[in-house]
């Protein structure tokens, strides 16, 4: 008798009367704003008070993705043939015409006008109260629709699969009907709903691995109790991949911005290096006649002599589109190195985006890839990122996929790579392939004649920038920098400069705002014979072995620390208190 009534039960009874039609002359822009606000599954279009199609969320999100989107028009997208019911007439006779013609929706006209659409879902969540136990009617209704359709009772065990879900996952109904389905999907949506209780609509959602679905989930309420789920979905792994790449693609264009803006305001090149000395000049020499090949450089010099200038420069100077992108292979956590330098997928591990990320060496795909102390990677890294630049491909971080590359090398380090090959804490196979061509930068102690067109360069820079004056700076003052050893290269004497201009007075570097170990050299030679107070001598004593420290170490703070048998607080403490500026 029930299949009787549901027979004649009429589409007006069950239709959502929530759409909207637009002309289509409309801009998709605009369309797509209307759809976000009124959280629209399709559009109608009608041209010249006609009726011509209508065209679903997703093919309008497919076009959003385009670049030439904001130029587009709604009649620019082709509609889908729209099929027709009248009020009165019966689901059943929906559901054939569903059927045969492979859609999930109809429209029903009152009269010539629409008044309606009945999608799959209208008939699933509304019907299924009523029919569960009739399998008959069940086989009818929504075995054939296009979506796919899941219905659990209230312990989370399976009761219906229809073909559209054995499509969707590849799983037999006579597979998963009778089983739980948290077996199959320990995270479907629908064990949510069962727990609280409350609907869910148009939900992205990946119940498995690159598989995504537009999910839409009801509690199934009768008599007051809960007696089980109900869920429709629609596969958009294709727009959520696209939208992904879109993401992705954002990501690196702002990167791209970033590294313009700054190679426009510091302008690396060659011509900007400062430095008129013999081995200066000869060292600028050869990294110009390497910029235009493609062979990897190692660049190795002291800590602050400027060796992330050169690997700009050579970048810029070589020719290549792509971006610069400098990592320091020191300053990354060992745990979070694979996922900064390759990237990783949505849901790759704990704590990661849910979009997914894009790793470094991607972003300087076509461009430079800047390793700034290489000698700091760890070991498991130095072979994964070998193998990177032996086949030109990555993988991001729990993807499935190769992503071929086109990036030039350069990297740097304070250390001695042959040494730590001999021991063990460097790939040699990594070495030889990032040291095609060497080019040791000159300490600042080295090129010590270069040292009054810096300090004349940090002044001007310091001054214009804090709408400052240019004091005067005495032959004196400049003598006594040029015969001090500069440990911490050119870093040491910008923060030297720096610290002389704030402290001027009338206009002019004073002499006694030079620190004392500058001031008088023989501050670095302690006699504690001559010495009266202990705290002088504490005082010398702290300054010369953080000195000592801070050089041995290449100014690696940490490093240092160890060395001195302190705790890192208390080396940043001493050097903040102790004033020494060139390691702040």
């Amino acid at each position: 008798m029930f299949f009787n009534q549901t027979k004649r039960l009429k589409v007006k009874e069950i239709m959502s009367k929530d759409f909207i039609v637009f002309d289509s002359d409309i801009s998709l822009r605009r369309c797509v704003e209307h759809i976000a606000l009124n959280n629209l599954k399709e559009v109608i279009v009608r041209h010249h008070e006609k009726l011509t199609g209508y065209i679903k969320f997703d093919d309008i999100i497919k076009i959003s993705l385009s670049q030439s989107f904001s130029e587009k028009k709604l009649f620019d997208i082709r509609a889908n043939k729209p099929f027709y019911l009248n009020v009165e007439d019966t689901v059943l006779m929906a559901k054939d015409i569903m059927r045969e013609n492979q859609v999930d929706r109809v429209f029903v006209l009152d009269d010539e006008k629409l008044v309606g659409v009945l999608r799959t879902q209208d008939i699933v969540y509304k019907l299924y109260p009523k029919i569960q136990a009739n399998e008959d009617l069940y086989e009818l209704l929504w075995d054939n629709v296009h979506e796919g359709i899941c219905i659990i009772d209230n312990k989370g065990m399976v009761c219906i699969w229809g073909r559209g879900s054995e499509k969707l996952y590849g799983i037999k109904k006579s597979e998963i009907i009778g089983k739980k389905l948290e077996e199959f999907f320990p995270t479907a949506l629908l064990l949510d709903v069962l727990k609280s209780k409350e609907p869910v609509e148009n939900i992205i959602h990946s119940p498995r691995k690159n598989t995504y679905v537009n999910i839409s989930a009801l509690p199934l309420i009768k008599n007051g109790k809960l007696i089980g789920v109900v869920s429709t979905e629609r596969d958009v792994s294709e727009i959520t991949n696209l939208s992904r790449e879109l993401e992705f693609t954002k990501e690196k264009l702002d990167y791209l911005q970033v590294e313009v803006r700054k190679m426009n305001e510091d302008k690396f090149s060659f011509g900007n290096i400062v430095g008129k000395s013999k081995i200066m000049t000869h060292t600028i020499d050869r990294a110009y006649q390497v910029a235009s090949t493609t062979s990897s450089v190692l660049i190795s010099g002291e800590s602050g002599t400027g060796k992330e200038v050169f690997a700009r420069a050579i970048h810029q100077s070589s020719g290549r589109e792509g971006a610069f992108v400098a990592i320091n292979c020191s300053a990354i956590p060992e745990s979070l190195f694979e996922s900064e330098m390759f990237g990783y997928e949505s849901g790759a591990f704990t704590g990661a985006l849910s979009k997914g990320k894009i790793g470094k060496i991607e972003i300087a795909n076509g461009g430079t890839l800047f390793l700034d102390e290489i000698g700091d990677m760890p070991l498991h890294m130095q072979a994964k990122l070998l193998r990177v630049l032996q086949e030109r491909q990555l993988m991001r971080v729990g993807g499935d996929k190769s992503i071929s590359l086109d990036v030039r090398v350069i990297s740097a380090t304070h250390r001695n790579l042959e040494d730590m090959v001999k021991s063990g804490t460097f790939r040699e196979d990594l070495y030889y392939r990032l040291n095609v061509v060497n080019i040791k930068l000159p300490s600042l102690s080295d090129r010590i004649e270069d040292v009054p067109l810096f300090v004349k360069l940090f002044i001007e820079e310091f001054c214009r920038e804090n709408h400052m004056k240019v004091p005067n700076i005495s032959p004196e003052i400049l003598n006594m920098l040029m015969n001090y050893s500069w440990p911490g290269n050119i870093r040491e004497l910008k923060n030297m400069v720096e610290h002389l201009v704030v402290f001027s007075k009338n206009n002019e570097i004073q002499i006694d705002t030079l620190p004392e170990y500058i001031n008088n050299k023989e501050d670095k030679t302690i006699n504690i014979k001559n010495e009266k107070s202990l705290t002088d001598l504490i005082r010398k004593t702290e300054i010369k072995a953080i000195h000592d420290a801070m050089k041995e170490c290449g100014n690696n703070k940490q490093q240092a620390a160890k060395l001195l048998d302190i705790p890192r607080s208390t080396l940043y403490y001493k050097i903040k208190f102790y004033d020494l500026n060139q390691y702040l």
